[in-house]
């Protein structure tokens, strides 16, 4: 298994890749929830035209798929980094949890948000998207210690 007094470098190692499996998830979630709001927002009309019409949601819808990708990017190389066992991967992993569980949160919300009340009703599946990625900023390490591992890792040069 390994030598002794080197189990919890073990263990702590294990959560890299659960770390980018909740990423991965949040993204997944995501995109979801960004095909929901497309939906939505192409078929619900305002003042005589669908609302994805409107420069405002189309900026929103925008931003959404920026995050997005970004969050993808960063789940990606995350991943590539921890197979290639290369040194800066636990901080890429921890980088990468806490940006796309983040970001992906936002994205959530901001489809909630576009969906006007119909958001929070369960007929749509906006309002069950947030709660389940709210909790991901959670899993594997909170991201305020995503912070610091990531912090600790720029001390010793590895990122």
């Amino acid at each position: 298994v390994g030598e002794e007094g080197e189990g919890f470098k073990i263990a702590m190692m294990g959560l890299d890749g659960g770390r980018i499996n909740i990423a991965t998830c949040s993204v997944g979630g995501a995109a979801f929830a960004l095909d929901s709001a497309r939906e939505y927002t192409s078929s619900r009309k305002q003042f005589g035209k669908p609302l994805d019409k409107f420069q405002n949601t189309q900026f929103k819808l925008a931003d959404c798929a920026t995050s997005l990708a970004a969050s993808r990017l960063m789940v990606r190389r995350a991943a590539r980094a921890l197979d290639a066992k290369i040194a800066s991967a636990t901080a890429e992993c921890a980088m990468a949890k806490r940006f796309a569980t983040d970001s992906c949160f936002d994205i959530a919300n901001t489809c909630l948000q576009l969906h006007g009340g119909y958001g929070y009703l369960m007929d749509y599946p906006a309002e069950r998207i947030v709660r389940d990625l709210r909790v991901h900023s959670i899993l594997e390490g909170t991201n305020e210690i995503m912070r610091v591992i990531i912090a600790r890792e720029m001390d010793r040069q590895k990122v």
